[in-house]
């Protein structure tokens, strides 16, 4: 799991082939706020971003998901959330694959957080068990921008 800042790219020391992506001026933070929701996929990408909103909910009540073929790097475009996450790898623990790539861990072990707030990010690997979308305080709507890698890409 890396996280960030949108604004201070550079202090997260990503890999060359996600600095690149998120360097891109299409990608800055004003460009993704001012972008309409919906799916961005340029041709020949293997790469894909949905933005738009979405509602925090209280902990107990959101799954935990993890991939094995793509790595998520959630911005947080307006509003706020919490997302509990482990670092260890949770492809040897008992899930539902409930989508392509959308597996639901039955009994999560969460023992870290992040507070993000308009701006920040976080990229999970895959097999890395993340909790998204979690209320800080009361439920809201928030808007984030959801960029899917394959891991390969890297």
């Amino acid at each position: 799991m890396i996280t960030g800042n949108l604004a201070t790219l550079k202090m997260a020391t990503l890999p060359p082939a996600l600095a690149a992506l998120l360097s891109r001026p299409e990608h800055s933070f004003a460009a993704l706020l001012a972008h309409d929701d919906g799916k961005i996929q340029p041709q020949e990408a293997g790469w894909f971003c949905n933005i738009g909103v979405a509602n925090t909910a209280p902990e107990e009540t959101r799954h935990t998901e993890f991939h094995r073929r793509y790595l998520d790097i959630q911005i947080l475009l307006e509003g706020e959330e919490i997302i509990h996450f482990s670092c260890a790898d949770a492809r040897q623990q008992q899930a539902e694959e409930r989508k392509p790539d959308l597996f639901i861990v039955a009994q999560p072990q969460l023992p870290h957080s992040l507070h993000l707030r308009p701006g920040d990010f976080a990229i999970f690997y895959p097999g890395e068990a993340h909790q998204a979308l979690c209320a800080v305080g009361e439920p809201a709507t928030i808007r984030k921008a959801v960029f899917k890698i394959p891991l390969e890409a890297l």
